[in-house]
């Protein structure tokens, strides 16, 4: 899994960068969908009079779907905790729903007629 870790008006340290990779480890273990590719963006609001200082959007990239999620704090870990959950709800959500699904009766459009019924007289 690629972990892409950028920063909007704040200063990433390795720090930083070590708790994204080590949170966002845990969607690594997920035995569908795998994930390929994780964005994550850490922004950094200057206003103090904005409710979350910090915010942290994350895109995960799967072979079929990306699932997108944004969580903000005061501190960053606490939003890259709220971002972390979310995703990993999602990714649960779409796996539930693929596994009872019932599988396809027919591969596709029925041969004949086609899908705007009988053809006129």
């Amino acid at each position: 899994m690629d972990v892409v870790v950028k920063g909007r008006g704040i200063r990433l340290t390795e720090a930083m960068r070590h708790a994204v990779t080590t949170k966002l480890a845990k969607l690594e273990r997920r035995p569908r969908p795998d994930v390929l590719r994780v964005e994550v963006e850490v922004l950094g609001e200057p206003n103090p009079r904005v409710g979350s200082r910090y915010r942290v959007q994350v895109a995960a990239v799967t072979a079929r779907r990306t699932f997108r999620a944004e969580g903000g704090g005061p501190d960053v870990d606490s939003s890259l905790d709220q971002v972390v959950e979310r995703i990993r709800r999602q990714i649960a959500t779409y796996r539930g729903k693929k596994a009872t699904r019932p599988p396809a009766k027919h591969g596709g459009l029925q041969s004949g007629a086609g899908s705007h019924g009988p053809a006129p007289e």
